[in-house]
């Protein structure tokens, strides 16, 4: 593993700052393409974030400090946990031995405190999504920890950066058939942990069907800015998994591998556009079995790994 440069962690810093609202940006004009539209402009989730943080927030009398602090902590988790996960380089920011299961626990703990920051709200309505989103959350959070266990037998570590160091990085021989069957399992966690189409649409307004936005519908200003730009984080950490386990950017020698890894995130936002545009949202009774499926390909990968030679 090659010395980490000022130069690397420099452009990890910008990527997680600055890149995180263009994917939502490249999903709606992906949106728009297929329906025909012109859309909104790619950098409107900038110009709406500049908004929000310029807006004033309403406090209702009934919330306590729970529901400042929701959002706060919300994009704190998350920030820290993409200081684990390695980008266009081959280190992390942060990283030591077993990182991987703080990253996990950082990812629940920013769940635990928006559902807490929705409860404080006393309203049955955001109870309702709350009680959604942690159901859910308990399907997909073991078939998190399943890819995780893959990923550390083909690596050999318990470290984020060779967990995700690139399908290169581990005898393809061995270990390529459990390590597809983890990228489908990312991929559809992806979808599921950013209410993205086909478990959750992030532009519904029906009371019967929403989750996430349920959760957020009493925050206002900074607070919904905040949250917002929790959630562009949190969709480029997932996407950046998946490019960092499907795509061998190790390979690209210079700084052409930065390149190759934001064209790659962009390319996995352009691909949620398109699943959202060909598919429609399940019905809320068959999402825990799509996870289910998800834990149980990841469960097989973890089999295969096991029993090859």
């Amino acid at each position: 593993m090659s010395a980490r440069s000022p130069l690397d962690i420099v452009l990890d810093v910008l990527l997680i700052v600055a890149l995180p609202p263009l994917l939502q940006g490249v999903i709606n004009r992906t949106k728009a393409f297929f329906g025909g539209r012109q859309g909104p402009p790619l950098l409107q989730p900038y110009y709406d974030l500049w908004r929000l943080f310029h807006k004033g927030t309403v406090l209702s009398r009934t919330t306590t400090w729970l529901f400042r602090c929701g959002p706060v902590v919300g994009i704190v988790t998350v920030l820290l946990a993409a200081m684990f996960v390695p980008l266009g380089s081959d280190r992390a920011p942060l990283s030591f031995e077993g990182d991987f299961l703080l990253f996990a626990y950082l990812l629940a703990l920013g769940r635990f405190s928006l559902v807490l920051s929705a409860l404080d709200t006393g309203s049955a309505f955001e109870g309702m999504g709350a009680a959604r989103d942690v159901t859910f959350a308990c399907f997909a959070e073991p078939t998190m920890f399943l890819c995780l266990l893959v990923q550390a037998k083909a690596a050999n570590s318990l470290k984020m950066v060779d967990l995700f160091a690139g399908p290169l990085a581990v005898d393809a021989r061995v270990a390529g058939a459990p390590l597809l069957l983890v990228v489908m399992a990312w991929f559809l966690l992806m979808l599921a942990e950013n209410c993205r189409i086909p478990f959750d649409d992030p532009n519904t307004h029906l009371e019967l069907t929403m989750i996430h936005e349920v959760i957020v519908l009493d925050h206002s200003g900074i607070l919904l800015a905040l949250i917002q730009l929790a959630a562009s984080l949190k969709l480029f950490l997932y996407a950046a998994l998946v490019v960092r386990l499907a795509v061998p950017i190790n390979m690209v020698h210079g700084g052409l591998h930065w390149c190759v890894f934001v064209a790659c995130v962009i390319g996995v936002a352009g691909l949620l556009g398109v699943v959202e545009s060909v598919m429609a949202r399940l019905r809320l009774n068959l999402v825990p079995h799509v996870l289910t499926a998800a834990g149980v390909v990841a469960a097989f990968g973890l089999v295969l790994l096991l029993t090859m030679p």
